[in-house]
């Protein structure tokens, strides 16, 4: 499947790009398990998207929870709870 990832605020700054497509393993259907495909990759993204870390989800423009179920083409954003104009 692949997606489009969009990166705002310091996890942008920390990963370096402010979004990217991406074509997904069979088991990556959820906006959580995308997160933890990006985490396996290491390094910055394994800093900036770590657990321990307060982010917030959206998919397609919707705030969502990890369990959210992704689709073809769609969109998954990863954000820091605050963000800035």
């Amino acid at each position: 499947m692949k997606i489009n990832l969009r990166f705002f605020a310091s996890v942008r700054e920390a990963v370096g790009s402010s979004g990217e497509s991406v074509d997904l393993p069979a088991d990556v259907a959820t906006v959580g398990a995308v997160r933890d495909f990006l985490i396996a990759r290491g390094g910055p993204w394994a800093d900036a998207l770590a657990h321990e870390r307060a982010l917030r989800m959206a998919f397609n423009q919707v705030m969502c929870e990890p369990g959210t179920a992704i689709a073809e083409g769609g969109e998954v954003a990863f954000f820091p709870p605050v963000t800035g104009g």
